[in-house]
Order: structure tokens, then C-alpha cells, then sequence
């Protein structure tokens, strides 16, 4: 990745802690994500590039995906960016978000919706999951539960077929994960 988009990466940077479940180093793996998709599946790259760069911007906020879709735009603008190109990067970042629940309107919005789902599954979404546990305190048998009431259904929210092929393996990973886990409470393993 090159410029103009290096100058995003550091606006990126700024606005997000570098390490966490939601620092940086995952924008890194979302970013890496996208590149792969939108090349196999034809993108608009300086669509794609610009959200997946940017979107988690509106962190920590609850409703993060609106403020940075709200916060890229004045960022875009003042980076020159035409309305219209605007408009689609922010409507990517703005529905990529699993818990504000909107629907994408492009190709572009769906791989970064996929992408950013994909990060959350397989080992990365083990160790994600148990790294958010942590930063919340949260109990063990909450640390499961994430499992079943998010992870597990990530598979089933993905827009295109070859985020669905990637998650397969992933998403595979995690019942194996969860089985040994099982095992292992049980004193089985």
C-alpha cells in the first residue's frame, strides 16, 4: 500500500490503540483481508482501501461504525476526496459493523463487512475473544458464550462466496477449539 493511503494509516493509527481486540493490528489483518477479496473479486480499490483503512475510526464508541463513517468523511474531504467517492467509502464503513446491524449497498461495503467478520473467526477470533474477555474482566463462561451468541453465527451473515469458503476453515477451527475446551473442563482431555 502505497500513497495516499499511507496518510490514512497514520490518521488510522491515531484514532485506534495500536495493540487490543480492536486495536490497530486488527485494521492490519482487515486491510490484508480486503486486498485479497477485492483483488479475486473485482473492487473498486479506492473504495475499498480508504474504508477498510478507516473503520474503525469511531472507536470505542457503541455505535462505532456511524461516527467513523461520519469522522472518514471529514477526514476524505480534507484529503481532497470527491463527494461521491466519499459516500462510498463512508457507506462501507458504515455498514460494516456486526452489532449496528445494516445492510450493505456494494460490492465494496460487503467484502469489508466480510473481511471484518473473518477477522473474528478461527484461531485469530479465539485469541481475539479471549484478548476482549481480558480488557472487559469478563468471567469464563462469558468467554464461551461469545462463542455462541456471535462467532459461531459470523459464517451465516457473509455477503460473498469466497469469504464463505475462507470461513469454512475458520469457522471449523472454533467448534474443534470448543470441543477440546469441553473436554478439558470436563477433565476428559
Amino acid at each position: 500500500m502505497q500513497e495516499p493511503y499511507d496518510s490514512l494509516v497514520e490518521i488510522s493509527k491515531k484514532h485506534q490503540k495500536m495493540n487490543g481486540c480492536h486495536g490497530f493490528e486488527h485494521t492490519e489483518r482487515v486491510i490484508k483481508l480486503c486486498e485479497v477479496l477485492g483483488d479475486r473479486l473485482g473492487a473498486d480499490m479506492t473504495v475499498l482501501l480508504p474504508a477498510a483503512i478507516l473503520h474503525d475510526i469511531g472507536r470505542p464508541n457503541d455505535k462505532h461504525a456511524s461516527v467513523g463513517a461520519e469522522k472518514s468523511r471529514q477526514i476524505l474531504l480534507e484529503y481532497g476526496y470527491n463527494r461521491d467517492k466519499i459516500g462510498k467509502i463512508s457507506n462501507a464503513i458504515i455498514s460494516h459493523s456486526f452489532s449496528e446491524g445494516r445492510r450493505t449497498e456494494s460490492l465494496e461495503a460487503q467484502i469489508l463487512s466480510d473481511a471484518d467478520k473473518l477477522d473474528a473467526m478461527g484461531a485469530i477470533g479465539v485469541y481475539r475473544t479471549a484478548l476482549y474477555s481480558g480488557e472487559l474482566n469478563r468471567p469464563f463462561h462469558e468467554f464461551v458464550d461469545h462463542f455462541h451468541e456471535k462467532l459461531l453465527t459470523l459464517k451465516d451473515l457473509l455477503y460473498t462466496d469466497e469469504a464463505k469458503r475462507i470461513a469454512e476453515e475458520r469457522h471449523s477451527y472454533m467448534l474443534t477449539y470448543l470441543e477440546q475446551l469441553d473436554k478439558e473442563l470436563k477433565a476428559e482431555g
